[in-house]
């Protein structure tokens, strides 16, 4: 088969569809033959050199695809050759085939294509296990998304508003906001030209945000747990701002306020598989129902990933940008 091999840490161009061996499925574990993947922050990382996929995992990036089980390996039950899935991943999403644990398939829901599935896995499980699972939205309650144009932020818009929760978002332009307003968000802030934990603070008469969504880490930090409600959860889930700040323990306290870090990569089987099964219960209707959609800029030949990275980086995107096979 094909992959997307990286020989050495560097740019886009260190992205090379070169010829690899099959992988073969495992203990618990079915072949995918993949139809798309999806470019994520942490691939870019990956080819950095800053982020290595955990033990075991494969070597090649990508966090999530979608394709066609056509192996199903020993100890597995529940799927079938032939059935159109879409899968969570450690890794070997850029590839035409990858190994995946049963745990982490998930059907491609109804109302959804086979192809526009792969924008799905990473973000979905992300958003569902810290805004819901950790962070425990409610109805009623205000999220801030930092960076709502994203993959990760357009899924965190349209879930939270499926809850009956209202939506505060962060963007850079005033057409990345538009397109966050046309998929549900209800305050809409240009990181560049306004300060989100006065205009949180307005558009919620003084009380501010319930949960804030963060992928930005100590950049924002300190304005993050300012932009909080009392009782507020303060969900961090990236780095691109830098890893080390201050937290002011004080403000924390008054506020009786939580902070959380996660990641899914390196998480023990069990958990990813227990996120999976509560974005099937809970999410999956959602798309059948017409309340969820997938975001695509764009999609591209896998064997161009290092034009995708390019796209991403520069933050030319809303929702996500896939990768797919020949």
């Amino acid at each position: 088969m094909h992959a997307i091999t990286i020989s050495e840490p560097g740019g886009p161009e260190a992205l090379v569809w070169a010829e690899v061996p099959d992988p073969v499925p495992g203990e618990g574990e079915v072949l995918v033959e993949v139809t798309a993947g999806a470019v994520n922050r942490a691939d870019i990382m990956q080819r950095q050199g800053f982020y290595d996929p955990p033990p075991g995992a494969s070597p090649y990036p990508g966090l999530e695809c979608s394709g066609r089980v056509s192996e199903v390996g020993p100890g597995v039950s529940g799927w079938a050759v032939g059935d159109e899935v879409c899968a969570l991943l450690a890794g070997g999403g850029y590839a035409e085939k990858v190994a995946v644990p049963a745990g982490q398939l998930l059907p491609v829901p109804q109302g959804v294509d086979l192809k526009r599935a792969a924008a799905l896995p990473e973000v979905v499980c992300t958003v569902w296990s810290n805004v819901f699972m950790v962070s425990h939205l409610r109805p009623g309650e205000t999220l801030l998304v930092h960076g709502g144009s994203s993959g990760i932020g357009t899924m965190a818009i349209q879930l939270a508003k499926a809850v009956g929760a209202k939506v505060a978002v962060t963007a850079g332009t005033k057409e990345k906001l538009e397109r966050c307003a046309e998929l549900g968000a209800d305050i809409l802030i240009n990181y560049r030209e306004q300060d989100f934990v006065a205009e949180v603070k307005d558009a919620t008469d003084g009380a501010g945000a319930d949960v804030v969504l963060d992928n930005m880490g100590a950049k924002y930090l300190d304005r993050n747990v300012r932009a909080l409600a009392v009782n507020g959860r303060l969900a961090i889930i990236g780095m691109q701002g830098g890893r080390k700040g201050e937290l002011d323990i004080g403000t924390l306290l008054a506020k009786r306020a939580a902070v959380s870090a996660t990641s899914l990569r390196a998480r023990p089987l069990e958990e990813k598989a227990a996120i999976v099964a509560a974005v099937r219960e809970h999410v999956w209707p959602l798309f059948a129902g017409g309340h969820v959609r997938p975001v695509v800029d764009r999609e591209l030949p896998m064997s161009d990933a290092g034009e995708g990275h390019r796209i991403v980086e520069e933050s030319g995107h809303v929702g996500k940008v896939l990768l797919v096979t020949p």
